[in-house]
């Protein structure tokens, strides 16, 4: 019984790290921006909802804009003179995507703050619809989303391999060239000594002190 119960326990653990799922504020300065970043890989559903916030709660509450990108630079989403918004894409890159925020007027006055509800994975998945389409409901939705849940987890062990793998490529490269290095340093070193050393030995016979 103790081993089903930590069984369940740890698929649960897994699940919540699949399942991201985060509320954010960011306190908007008046001129320049302010940005989140978070590492996705590839092929992953990202949803996010973002409100803003009028610290002195001005009316109308002022504009922000919002801008999305890639870890290569890609604009995912771009909105200007926006209250509230929402963005959703599907990953094609692995890495940091950028989200930043900043205020279209810097003398608008009062501060700021932006709500972000991030979603990523099968948090971000609608499962009412899929529940809706599919006909399923209770137990056989909840199933549903613990094999939706280890498709994800092994997505994600896949994801850290190939990382694991690419970081221990460029650790191996980087030991061979210090090790290339260090040898040329070290034939230099030595070469430049027996130079010292023959040209003393010709200086000191030429004065005739050897």
């Amino acid at each position: 019984m103790g081993k089903k119960l930590g069984r369940v326990q740890l698929l649960l653990m897994l699940i919540l790290l699949v399942e991201n799922g985060d509320c954010i504020w960011l306190n908007l300065p008046k001129s320049g921006r302010k940005c989140v970043t978070e590492e996705i890989h590839n092929n992953v559903v990202v949803l996010a909802d973002y409100v803003v916030i009028s610290d002195v709660h001005i009316h109308p509450t002022p504009s922000i804009t919002t801008k999305v990108t890639s870890p290569y630079g890609n604009i995912l989403h771009h909105k200007e003179n926006a209250t509230h918004g929402q963005f959703a894409f599907t990953t094609n890159e692995a890495g940091q995507y950028l989200v930043c925020f900043w205020a279209d007027d810097p003398n608008q006055g009062g501060a700021l703050s932006v709500n972000i509800d991030w979603r990523t994975g099968i948090a971000a998945k609608d499962w009412e619809s899929v529940a809706r389409k599919e006909k399923i409901e209770g137990v056989e939705l909840e199933l549903r989303k613990l094999e939706a849940a280890v498709e994800a987890i092994h997505d994600n062990l896949l994801y850290l391999k190939s990382r694991e793998a690419e970081i221990r490529e460029v650790s191996e490269t980087t030991n061979s060239r210090v090790a290339l290095y260090s040898i040329l340093s070290l034939s230099i070193c030595i070469a430049a000594s027996i130079a010292q050393l023959w040209y003393l030995t010709r200086f000191f016979q030429k004065k005739k002190l050897i």
